[in-house]
């Protein structure tokens, strides 16, 4: 009688803790929005405390730990205006074999510079010889000043001097680039005595603006972060859309999407997802739910922007807010017209290098 009375207990307790959680991967409910067969109201329900958490504790678990560390070439390059020696190494993480560069300008101090980690958009890889004529002449007089470091993304190419090296593994948009990338960081910081690993900075695009802070909520070891129309909610309306879109056979073509589309959205129509083994896909993919975590953030996007639209913006701004997250620690800037190109945003290529020089300097405190 002692064990019935106690599994009733624990299953009144367990039963309690689960309303509590208003979990929203529940029975269909009147008024649920259905698009060929998928409830989107469920799948794009805000998420729980719970699910959050969930997602914490697996990146707790997650190694971003570099092994078998080869460095495949070592060449000198002209960084703006200053003689520098760039490496293309590779290692493996999380089984993967990956492959970065890592550049130091010549003749600096040990641990005498910041790291500034540039994470690419798009999804053709990453092509060296351009990123650092257009990385050093951006930042003008602070270009030549920094230790970088250039992650491809696991599954694509990164090309300098003519040579192709091809990073393993499945693609990964937005989850597993942040281990790659953060795998190559710690390669930098293990193999390059120049670099100071209490100033780093990420600048990104896209998707890779969207990899850099989440690689900020994962590792504190980050400081600041540019970001460029980097996707931030991919539980709201923006991509609510592309998702029915994709349901109904009409997918549009952007960056990553095919993916979504191929390894998540339509195994869920399909009946071999459920809503339950998707939403974490969403999640872990949106840096604004876990935007207490940030630390300094710059941000730029254009309100004519076809490829991340402005409102993943504007969310971030919203959630930041209410956080009471202002400036300095936090600025964004909003571009009328501005596209998803920097050339189209007036004025943020000088602003990002302002905000980048904060790295030269003692960080401002968090408010």
């Amino acid at each position: 009688m002692y064990q019935i009375k106690l599994l009733g207990i624990i299953f009144c307790v367990s039963f309690l803790i689960s309303a509590c959680d208003d979990s929203p991967t529940g029975p269909e409910e009147e008024g649920d929005r259905i698009v060929e067969g998928v409830n989107i109201t469920k799948l794009f329900a805000e998420p729980t405390s719970t699910e959050i958490s969930a997602i914490l504790l697996e990146w707790e678990g997650r190694d971003a730990a570099a092994e078998g560390i080869q460095e495949l070439l070592t060449a000198p390059l002209l960084l703006g205006t200053a003689q520098a020696t760039l490496r293309v190494v590779s290692h493996t993480v999380g089984g993967v074999q990956h492959f970065g560069v890592i550049v130091a300008p010549a003749g600096a101090s040990p641990a005498s510079l910041p790291v500034l980690i540039y994470t690419h958009g798009g999804d053709s890889g990453v092509n060296i010889d351009e990123t650092l004529v257009f990385l050093p002449f951006a930042l003008g007089g602070i270009g030549d000043d920094f230790v970088y470091v250039v992650p491809s993304f696991r599954s694509e190419s990164l090309i300098f001097d003519g040579n192709t090296y091809q990073s393993g593994g499945e693609p990964s948009p937005w989850d597993l680039d942040v281990d790659d990338a953060l795998a190559l960081l710690n390669v930098a910081l293990e193999t390059t005595p120049e670099a100071d690993p209490t100033r780093i900075g990420v600048v990104g695009f896209s998707r890779g603006a969207n990899v850099g802070m989440l690689m900020a909520v994962r590792d504190p070891r980050i400081d600041l972060i540019v970001e460029f129309f980097g996707p931030t909610d991919f539980l709201g309306p923006y991509v609510q859309e592309l998702v029915e879109e994709a349901l109904q056979g009409n997918p549009r073509d952007l960056p990553g999407l095919d993916h979504l589309n191929r390894t998540f959205i339509q195994p869920l129509m399909s009946g071999a997802l459920t809503i339950e083994d998707v939403r974490p896909e969403l999640l872990r993919r949106s840096p604004v739910y876990f935007a207490d975590r940030l630390p300094q953030l710059q941000g730029h996007h254009g309100t004519l922007d076809v490829v991340v639209d402005v409102s993943q913006a504007e969310r971030l701004i919203e959630v930041m807010e209410q956080l009471g997250r202002s400036e300095p620690e936090f600025e964004f800037y909003l571009y009328e017209g501005g596209t998803h190109n920097p050339l189209s945003l007036p004025g943020s290529i000088d602003r990002s290098a302002e905000f980048l020089s904060r790295l030269f300097a003692p960080l401002i405190a968090a408010q």
